[in-house]
C-alpha cells in the first residue's frame, strides 16, 4: 500500500484505491454461483457478515452506493413524498437526480452550517397533516458528510432524530458510505452508531478499498423488498462472488487501517494551513476528507487543480473557491509531503513580484 516514489499522488477521492494483493487472490479463488437465484456462496457470506457486523437481520450486495441509497429511498418514502436531507447531501447533489427521476420523491433540502442535520433543522420542515400538502416521507442523514469535509455525525444527534422521527411515524435512512471512518473517529463499533436508523447503505469501494460494491443493511423483510427493486433497476448480477470476495477482505481487514488515513489527512491540513491564501482549520478535520478555501491565493480552484496535476498531484475543485482532497491507503506520508510542497510552489509562484 502507498504510492511508489515519483508516482502520482491521487487525492481526488478514496474511490481510487486499488485492490490489495489479498483482495486479488480472493477474487481469483472465489467460489461462485448465480446470485439472482441466491446461489453465490461468496455473496451470501458477505451479506451475512455485513448483517452480523451491523447487528441487523440481513444485508444486500449492490453495485454502487448510489443504487443502495436509491433503493432505500424508494422503499421507505415512495413516489410523491418529500425526503428531508442536508442541502449539500450526496443523495441530492451527486446521484443525478435519481431521488426524483426514479424514486419519484421530492428532496426537501435543509441548509446546515457544518453538515450536521439536527432535529432542530428537521422539525420545521416536516409537513403538517393537511391532505392537500405534499407529505413528508423520509429523513435521510449522511455519515460521514462528504462535502462538509468528512464531518462525523454525532451519535446522540442521530439518535434524537430517529427517536423524534419515529414518534411521528417517519423512517430514517442513513447514507453511511464512509461509516467505518466515522466509527474510527468516534471509537465505537458501527452497530452502535447506526442502531436506530431504519436502513443503512455503506460502501466497500471507498476507504475500505474494494474495487466495486456497497451493501444495504436492514430488516429481513426490508432486504427481501430491496432485492426485488435491485433486480428492477438492473442490479441483479450473476457470478458476482468474484467481487464480493474482495468486499469480504475489505470488510475484515481495512477498518483498522483507517486511522492512518485520518492522521495523514490531519497532517495534510496542517501543511495546507501554513500556506498563505489557503483557509482550513486542521482542528475541524475529523476523518479522511478535506474541503478548503483557496480564494485567498488569487487563483481559481480549477487552475490550481490543473497546476497540481502538472506536478504529479491529483485533487478536485468543487467550486471556483474550494478544493477537496481525500486520503486513503494508497497515499503515504511521503505523498502528503509532496502534495503540500506542490501546493506551496503554486501559491508562491502566483504572488505578485
Amino acid at each position: 500500500m502507498g504510492e511508489e516514489s515519483g508516482a502520482v499522488v491521487d487525492l481526488r477521492s478514496d474511490t481510487v484505491t486499488r485492490p490489495t494483493p489479498e483482495m486479488r487472490r480472493a477474487m481469483a479463488e472465489a467460489e461462485v454461483g448465480d446470485d439472482v437465484y441466491g446461489e453465490d456462496p461468496t455473496v451470501n457470506r458477505l451479506q451475512e457478515r455485513a448483517a452480523e457486523i451491523f447487528e441487523r437481520e440481513a444485508a444486500l450486495f449492490v453495485p454502487s452506493g448510489s443504487m443502495g441509497n436509491l433503493i432505500c429511498i424508494r422503499l421507505l418514502a415512495g413516489p410523491g413524498k418529500e425526503v428531508i436531507c442536508d442541502s449539500r447531501g450526496h443523495i441530492l447533489n451527486y446521484e443525478l437526480g435519481s431521488i426524483s427521476a426514479i424514486a419519484g420523491c421530492i428532496p426537501r433540502a435543509i441548509p446546515t452550517e457544518d453538515g450536521i442535520l439536527t432535529w432542530k433543522h428537521i422539525e420545521p420542515a416536516i409537513r403538517p397533516p393537511v391532505y392537500y400538502l405534499t407529505k413528508t416521507g423520509l429523513i435521510s442523514l449522511e455519515n460521514t458528510h462528504n462535502v462538509a469535509g468528512g464531518r462525523v455525525l454525532p451519535t446522540a444527534v442521530q439518535d434524537e432524530v430517529c427517536d423524534r422521527a419515529h414518534e411521528r411515524g417517519l423512517p430514517v435512512h442513513l447514507d453511511a458510505a464512509r461509516i467505518f471512518n466515522a466509527a474510527v473517529a468516534l471509537g465505537k463499533p458501527v452497530a452502535e452508531i447506526t442502531r436506530k436508523v431504519d436502513s443503512i447503505q455503506f460502501c466497500l469501494s471507498k476507504g475500505l478499498g474494494a474495487p466495486v460494491g456497497s451493501l444495504v443493511v436492514g430488516s429481513k423483510e426490508f432486504i427481501e423488498e430491496a432485492r426485488v427493486l435491485r433486480k428492477m433497476l438492473g442490479g441483479g448480477m450473476r457470478q458476482v462472488g468474484v467481487l464480493a470476495a474482495a468486499g469480504l477482505v475489505a470488510l475484515e481487514k481495512t477498518p483498522p487501517l483507517l486511522a492512518r488515513d485520518h492522521q495523514n489527512a490531519k497532517t495534510l491540513a496542517e501543511g495546507l494551513a501554513g500556506i498563505p491564501g489557503i483557509s482550513i482549520d486542521p482542528g475541524q478535520v475529523e476523518t479522511n476528507i478535506l474541503v478548503f478555501d483557496v480564494s485567498g491565493t488569487g487563483l481559481d480552484a480549477t487552475e490550481i487543480s490543473a497546476q497540481l496535476k502538472e506536478r504529479g498531484v491529483l485533487a478536485s475543485a468543487i467550486s471556483p473557491q474550494a478544493m477537496r482532497m481525500v486520503t486513503h491507503y494508497d497515499v503515504s506520508e511521503a505523498g502528503i509531503e509532496r502534495a503540500v510542497a506542490a501546493m506551496d510552489q503554486i501559491v508562491q509562484a502566483a504572488k505578485p513580484a
